[in-house]
Order: C-alpha cells, then structure tokens, then sequence
C-alpha cells in the first residue's frame, strides 16, 4: 500500500455512507456492527484481498491532485447527510441490508484503525480520541468473540499470552 492508497481506502469510511444514503434495502440482514464484520469476513475472503487493494487505489485515485483539500470537503458534506436522516435501512456491499446506526460505527471504527495505519506510513505519533478508540477496541474484541476467537483475545489483551503473526478479526 502506499500513502495515497490508504488514504483513498480510508476516505472510504465516507464515500460509502454517501454512497449508501442513496439506498433502501428491503431487509434488515445485518443487526450490529459485529454482525457486520462477521459477515464481511466471509465476503472479504470470497472477493478476495486484491479487490480490496484495488478499490483503495482507486479512491485514493479519485482524491485527485490534493487528497486532503478533497476529504476537507467531503467530511461536512457527509455529515450534513447523515444529519439530515434518522436510522434508514440502507443497502451496504454485498446487498446486505443495515439501519444505519449499525453501519455507522464500521466507519468510525476504519477511521480509527486506517488513521493510525496511515500515521504509522508516514512515520508520525497519533492517539486517536480515546473515546473513539475505545470504541473500536471494544469492537475488535467483540469481533473476534462473534469469529470464534474471544478466548485468545482476552488472554492476548490481559498479557497471559500472544496472538499470532498476522492475527486479525477483519
């Protein structure tokens, strides 16, 4: 990955709720956040990580010559979107249908987690907002309960073991 490319992954987290506004979904197939990832684990692993690259590269493409001046702009613009709605089943990749209110702390949590992948590529300390990462700790742990992965989780977060090279709940 390069900078431009995780950044255009990041920005993401915004072009998809944009995107997905402008759906209805006519089910609710994913009830939580944790739901949501354990079913993208198995899509993911169906599209395959190339497609996931792929579709970084392009956004980070389509950020053109000034990526920062473009997510400046996007960020008050997809916040007046979501201000202007309640909690409307919406239809995320896949076709799967999600409230929302359930989507909404996938966003923050590839905020958090790809702000930091991008501060580390560019050789700078950064601590999110520690209620944000709170946020997304508390679900990558649930994450990787709902995977099936709970115990070596908590035995990992409360030193009594480590994880495995490569370990990951997403």
């Amino acid at each position: 990955w390069t900078v431009r490319d995780l950044v255009g992954h990041t920005s993401r987290s915004l072009i998809t709720v944009s995107t997905y506004l402008k759906t209805t979904a006519r089910r609710e197939d994913v009830r939580s956040a944790t739901d949501y990832y354990v079913q993208m684990h198995e899509y993911s692993a169906s599209l395959g990580a190339a497609a996931i690259v792929e579709r970084g590269r392009q956004a980070g493409r389509d950020l053109g010559a000034d990526p920062a001046a473009a997510i400046d702009a996007m960020v008050p613009r997809v916040l007046a979107e979501i201000a202007a709605v309640d909690d409307p089943l919406i239809q995320v990749i896949g076709g799967l249908g999600i409230r929302l209110n359930s989507y909404l702390p996938t966003r923050t949590f590839e905020l958090v987690v790809h702000g930091m992948d991008i501060a580390r590529a560019v050789g700078i300390d950064v601590a999110p907002p520690a209620d944000a990462l709170a946020d997304a700790a508390a679900l990558a742990a649930r994450i990787g309960v709902a995977l099936g992965h709970g115990p070596a989780v908590l035995l990992a977060l409360t030193g009594r073991t480590d994880l495995s090279s490569g370990f990951s709940v997403v």
